[in-house]
């Protein structure tokens, strides 16, 4: 498969929106996934069943864990969909003046021949932050379709960012992911970036972060 990776155009808005929002709510199964199969949501499901059942009602033993199961998937849900709907309403609405109005900053797409005709299938940013006298590049925005999955498109993508960052003199790529996101993890740490802090600090509710199991991870690589 032949492909391109190019600076952001103003044409490519509508294609690009719907890449992020359709990449970051792929990651609401695996998040349920992850809770559900934890050995304490699954001693507290079958605790509910139990409980419904000492009630005197089957109908109870499938009520309450069934309660259970929908709290859990409403907050993994709301946790990604609600994180679209804020990135959509700021940065991802105003591209060019969010990542391409400062010569440190960018915005890349990745473009590929799919059925006889070219399609973006990949999308990643990175701003230049300042701390002190150290100045580094914050990776933003890594999304890749499934038609380019295991193709070695994030290996690229990623370097691309790398490649920019020691262009520009900075001292490190930082970036944030998620728990849930066990591929990208593994292709960072390929890449040579390192697990340097675990949070919960999101714009979603404390206990909502709580239920759904994850973690923020931050990860950098020195240059």
């Amino acid at each position: 498969m032949q492909l391109l990776i190019r600076r952001y155009r103003p044409s490519d808005k509508d294609t690009v929106l719907r890449l992020f929002s359709t990449g970051i709510q792929e990651h609401i199964g695996p998040c349920f996934h992850n809770a559900m199969t934890s050995p304490d949501y699954l001693t507290i499901t079958l605790a509910l069943c139990s409980a419904g059942y000492l009630l005197g009602s089957v109908l109870w033993a499938v009520v309450l864990p069934g309660v259970w199961v929908g709290l859990v998937y409403y907050c993994c849900h709301e946790l990604y969909a609600s994180y679209v709907r804020g990135r959509l309403r700021t940065d991802m609405q105003d591209i060019p003046g969010n990542y391409l109005s400062r010569p440190d900053d960018c915005f890349w797409v990745a473009e590929a021949e799919v059925d006889g005709r070219s399609q973006i299938v990949g999308i990643v940013a990175v701003v230049a932050r300042q701390s002190g006298k150290e100045k580094y590049g914050e990776l933003f925005r890594m999304i890749i379709s499934p038609l380019c999955r295991r193709a070695g498109l994030g290996y690229r993508m990623t370097q691309t960012v790398v490649d920019f960052c020691k262009e520009r003199g900075f001292s490190k790529v930082v970036l944030e992911t998620s728990s849930t996101q066990t591929a990208a993890v593994a292709l960072y740490k390929k890449l040579g970036f390192s697990h340097v802090l675990s949070h919960t600090k999101t714009e979603a509710p404390l206990w909502m972060i709580t239920l759904t199991k994850v973690t923020v991870l931050k990860m950098e690589k020195h240059l």
